[in-house]
């Protein structure tokens, strides 16, 4: 080889030394994911309508919730490209974390910090907006990608008649600039709001006695509170914990018409992935529970299919 040749092979080398990111198409940092049709669309009218449509009967389909989005390997937590992927497989509630930047901007990101995520690193709180978006998202295998931080507003765009929005609100986010977001977007009809508190809950409830609320019911006690609040309970969904729940909490939640949420991420989840089998979901199953959230979306949703447990 010639010594021409040589230094043109390590130019090239060079410029192709970084991986490309992963991603399903390079797209603009500031425009909402172009969505493909899925029989797995949900839209509704008004908040009283999504509210119904989540109301616990003997014949509701149990449904699936994709935990941070239901991230895959190609695919990093929190982004609306994941959330995409979710619905080709159930009509998945999207489960997502909402923080807050230095200038106010409401972003999805579960960590405080940048460092899990993105190419970037420091506070969430500490870091603006117009600096966030020129990163880009890390998935769990330490992936790079080519999609971007999304704000909730790009969101809750791209929620519209297609799918609703399990808000999981961080501490440094006021219910009251959520709920303002919510009606900028006139969304209440596309969302659900975690609280971790029934505290918290009947602050919300006092703010948007509107929106439906995912409220927490883990042991016999905290269903008597929940049941003797103020709240809408036509309203609530409620969580029972990571893990198989109590029977008697589902059993108490359905006879007031509340459906029972339980999280199959961590072990159930890992057990599921390791045998590549729907079989770990079916404990959680076999206790009536009726809204599995998951890291693992077409797991989950085989095996409520396989139980004809879900449409």
């Amino acid at each position: 080889m010639t010594r021409l040749a040589l230094v043109l092979l390590a130019l090239v080398v060079g410029a192709c030394g970084s991986p490309r990111p992963l991603g399903l198409e390079e797209r603009p940092a500031d425009r909402v994911r172009t969505p493909v049709s899925s029989v797995h669309y949900r839209d509704y009218d008004s908040a009283a309508e999504l509210a119904s449509a989540l109301r616990w009967t003997a014949s509701a389909p149990v449904l699936v919730s994709a935990h941070r989005g239901g991230p895959q390997r190609a695919l990093p937590e929190n982004a609306v490209e994941t959330f995409e992927y979710a619905l080709n497989h159930a009509p998945a509630l999207i489960e997502t974390d909402v923080r807050r930047t230095a200038d106010g901007v409401l972003v999805l990101m579960h960590d405080e910090t940048l460092d899990r995520t993105t190419t970037g690193t420091g506070r969430v709180d500490q870091t603006t907006f117009a600096q966030i978006r020129r990163l880009r998202l890390v998935t769990e295998d330490s992936l790079l990608t080519t999609f971007r931080v999304p704000t909730l507003l790009e969101a809750l765009a791209w929620a519209d008649g297609r799918a609703v929005l399990l808000l999981d609100v961080k501490p440094d986010v006021p219910y009251e600039e959520l709920v303002a977001s919510i009606r900028q977007h006139d969304a209440a009809d596309r969302v659900a709001v975690i609280t971790y508190s029934l505290e918290d809950h009947e602050r919300l409830f006092a703010i948007a006695p509107d929106l439906v609320v995912s409220a927490t019911a883990e042991t016999p006690a905290e269903v008597d509170a929940l049941l003797a609040s103020p709240v809408d309970l036509g309203r609530v969904i409620a969580w029972t914990g990571v893990g198989v729940p109590n029977p008697t909490v589902v059993d108490r939640l359905h006879a007031v018409g509340i459906r029972a949420q339980a999280g199959a991420f961590g072990a159930i989840d890992a057990a599921a992935r390791a045998a590549s089998s729907p079989e770990p979901y079916d404990a959680i199953l076999a206790t009536g529970a009726d809204v599995l959230s998951t890291d693992q979306v077409p797991l989950a949703a085989l095996a409520a299919r396989e139980a004809n447990l879900i449409q």
